[in-house]
């Protein structure tokens, strides 16, 4: 399979592997092929369709940011040494983008975001050849990359078809589930409320598929600097519109949502963080939330519930960190 990208021109050749287990930095089972994944949404559902008969390693853990994330001499011998490696594409990992585009060239690489359709993107605000990577946010469009990671994993070890196959379609049904949850309780959000303040914009394809109007401090990257304008503005919303509730970010700094309800008390408006969400990155390892699944339903409970709607405090199917 292969994909251009413009800037991004990256070769995306199908073959691969995947895991039995997504940490971080760390490789499990001794298993015939080897994988490395960026992000560990990726790095998840690999090890969902792959089982045990491939071993996954997550290059970005908790809390890491991958628009800023460069590799480390540790990364780029595991990656070299990787029957596959898969990263997102679409521009997310910046830092990162010439390394793939050399390592294409002598090994597999798949860039399993660039295989969407381009009419469900939506456009970068300041680039006009590049697109909102965010994808994940919306369980219907993150589940379009499941087939992709299959099929990448069967070209590899045919023998283990049937069990991709398989893993693949039981993950389907999951996040499948999980989308029909978000759509359900966030439907219970009062219209009025409806406002997603955060960071950055990594949540516009909640946004747009969700009917939510999502206001980010920063632009889509977390590289941009929010100017004391913008700050300014969205102070300026918070107290007009009565918005009540902002949200932090586990991989970004939580400094310029401080500045926001700070701005707004100076104004005589009390905001409140409605929670943390996750953005860029899962949650720690081991954990629920350390799973694509739990991450998701970790958000949508938490917007749900700190605007004004109805979802259980535990989450979908009450796995959820008590208090979260």
């Amino acid at each position: 399979m292969r994909m251009r990208m413009k800037r991004r021109e990256i070769l995306v050749l199908g073959a691969g592997a995947a895991a039995a287990m997504a940490l971080p930095g760390t490789a499990h089972a001794a298993a015939g092929l080897k994988i490395v994944a960026t992000t560990g949404m990726i790095a998840d559902a690999a090890a969902r369709i792959g089982g045990p008969a491939v071993e996954v390693r997550g290059l970005m853990g908790p809390g890491v940011d991958p628009h800023s994330y460069r590799q480390t001499r540790t990364d780029i011998v595991a990656m070299t040494k990787a029957d596959l490696v898969l990263f997102h594409g679409l521009y997310l990992e910046a830092q990162m983008e010439a390394f793939f585009q050399k390592l294409a060239r002598k090994g597999t690489v798949v860039a399993v975001g660039e295989a969407l359709p381009r009419d469900l993107l939506l456009g970068h605000a300041d680039y006009d050849d590049k697109f909102d990577p965010h994808v994940w946010m919306v369980p219907e469009i993150w589940v379009q990359v499941i087939p992709v990671i299959r099929d990448a994993l069967s070209d590899a070890m045919p023998e283990a078809v049937d069990e991709f196959a398989a893993n693949a379609d039981a993950f389907v049904q999951e996040v499948t589930g999980l989308g029909g949850y978000a759509r359900k309780v966030l439907a219970t959000v009062p219209e009025q409320s409806r406002v997603l303040v955060t960071a950055h914009d990594a949540f516009n394809y909640f946004g747009r598929d969700y009917g939510f109007e999502v206001l980010g401090i920063q632009g889509i990257s977390t590289e941009s600097e929010a100017g004391l304008n913008r700050i300014g503005e969205l102070v300026e919303l918070l107290v007009t519109r009565d918005i009540g509730a902002v949200f932090v970010e586990s991989s970004v700094s939580d400094r310029n949502i401080r500045a926001l309800i700070e701005g707004a008390a100076a104004r005589g408006h009390e905001v409140s963080i409605g929670g943390e969400l996750f953005s860029d990155a899962m949650g720690e390892t081991g954990t629920y939330e350390g799973t694509y699944l739990g991450m998701i339903d970790h958000n949508m409970t938490t917007i749900t519930r700190a605007l004004g709607g109805e979802a259980p405090e535990r989450g979908m199917v009450g796995r959820l960190a008590a208090g979260a």
